[in-house]
């Protein structure tokens, strides 16, 4: 079955304008049975309660069964169930949770969509596509502010982007490439599969549900055509000077030599948007002056240079060891204040643990997020939040009885040599 697929993804690279008609047929046992076994198991379950384990017990007949429904147009999948789930600024961010055999069907069509659909996106493009990830959308920024002549940054921030992806306009995007019926039918079917939250059954009108297998594809579709192509083939030729653009999922940022370029782009995205039922949101969208030229400009003019947060990370003006411009950066605010209080309520809840037991979970959580933050010039912040860690420990420690158990120094002479904690290292280079 891979080799279909990459003949299709072949296909696909080979004939940019081709127009599949026939694929349906791919979404067959074999298929399934990859997909099936592709799944993680410890995922929470859907309206009807079945686990992988559970669909496991008779898989063949599960699978076969299927198959036919699809191939007679029977298929329906079920609605969602919906829960809410913690934003860094306060909010909530609703989370679909699909039944198990509705996920196998969307990881299967997810392949199908990727094979036709990858080789068609730009580089700008790094979110939710094979062998790309955050980092790689953090050297490609750092390349164009470093090397190229970057001296404006567009920092923009899609409203709720999810949640306001227009059916119609979905369909015409993946349609423009894939005729055939039996695919465009399933997806419009789990499209309007609607969810259910506090036993109410709500429809879906608009939007891809987060934690929809197909929701990463989708919403990359959307914005090739929304936002990449556009900014591509229409926007950056008639521009007077260099811009670049990196998109990670709905997040992007937009460099440009000139301040009339940025904000004629702006106007023109803000509308351009709203075309396709999506709106910027203002208070997070801004320009500023950012770069080596900016940096000079404004320690001229007796300021510093703003700063921008893309990926969890803020990005700052500063120089190298020799005084020449660097862009460095360091995890947000916002995101390290989330993630230590996350760990605060994490050792509270094990703090009547066995000691080795709590220090291990804490060392896989300080190893987890030193793979992620541990990038070229952000050590003083990895070495923040190990402090944090081992304050929350010592103060949940000494919680456990009304005698208090440690003092700050045999505490940390304790933490050296008897229960090590990680210690922060960089994994990532920027130049890398």
């Amino acid at each position: 079955m891979e080799t279909k697929l990459e003949r299709i993804s072949q296909l696909s690279r080979e004939n940019p304008d081709m127009v599949f008609t026939s694929i349906g047929h791919l979404i067959s046992i074999s298929l399934l049975k990859e997909c099936h076994k592709a799944m993680d198991g410890n995922k929470a379950v859907g309206i009807d309660g079945i686990t992988k384990k559970d669909y496991d017990k008779d898989l063949d007949k599960n699978i076969e069964s299927l198959v036919q429904r699809l191939k007679r147009r029977e298929y329906k999948p079920r609605p969602a169930r919906r829960i809410e789930i913690p934003k860094d600024n306060g909010k909530t961010r609703p989370l679909s949770i699909y039944c198990y055999e509705d996920k196998l069907v969307q990881e299967a069509l997810k392949r199908i969509l990727e094979a036709v659909f990858e080789p068609c996106f730009y580089d700008e493009m790094v979110g939710f596509r094979p062998n790309r990830g955050c980092h790689m959308a953090l050297r490609k920024l750092n390349y164009m502010i470093e090397r190229e002549k970057t001296s404006y940054i567009l920092d923009a921030d899609i409203k709720s982007f999810f949640n306001h992806l227009d059916h119609e306009w979905i369909m015409k995007f993946v349609e423009s490439k894939i005729k055939d019926p039996s695919i465009t039918r399933l997806l419009k079917r789990i499209l309007k599969s609607g969810v259910i939250e506090n036993f109410q059954y709500e429809a879906t009108e608009e939007g891809s549900g987060q934690g929809s297998v197909c929701s990463p594809i989708i919403s990359c579709i959307y914005m090739h055509y929304v936002l990449i192509w556009w900014y591509k083939e229409i926007i950056a030729p008639k521009l007077k000077g260099y811009s670049g653009l990196v998109v990670y999922a709905d997040d992007f940022v937009v460099c440009f030599q000139y301040k009339e370029d940025a904000i004629i782009f702006y106007e023109h995205l803000k509308r351009r948007m709203r075309h396709f039922g999506l709106s910027l949101q203002e208070d997070k969208s801004r320009l500023i002056q950012f770069g080596r030229f900016a940096k000079e400009n404004c320690e001229r003019n007796g300021r510093k240079p703003e700063t921008f947060t893309f990926l969890g990370f803020t990005h700052y003006c500063s120089c190298n060891k020799n005084g020449k411009f660097r862009v460095k950066r360091k995890t947000s605010r916002i995101k390290f204040n989330k993630k230590c209080k996350e760990v605060r309520q994490k050792i509270r809840s094990m703090r009547t643990n066995k000691l080795n037991d709590i220090i291990a979970k804490l060392n896989q959580i300080l190893v987890g997020y030193y793979h992620y933050y541990g990038i070229t010039d952000n050590g003083r912040s990895l070495s923040a939040f190990r402090y944090q860690v081992i304050r929350s420990l010592y103060y949940w420690l000494n919680k456990r009885s009304q005698k208090k158990s440690y003092t700050w120094a045999g505490f940390l002479e304790m933490i050296d040599n008897a229960y090590p904690l990680a210690k922060p290292k960089i994994y990532v280079s920027i130049y890398g």
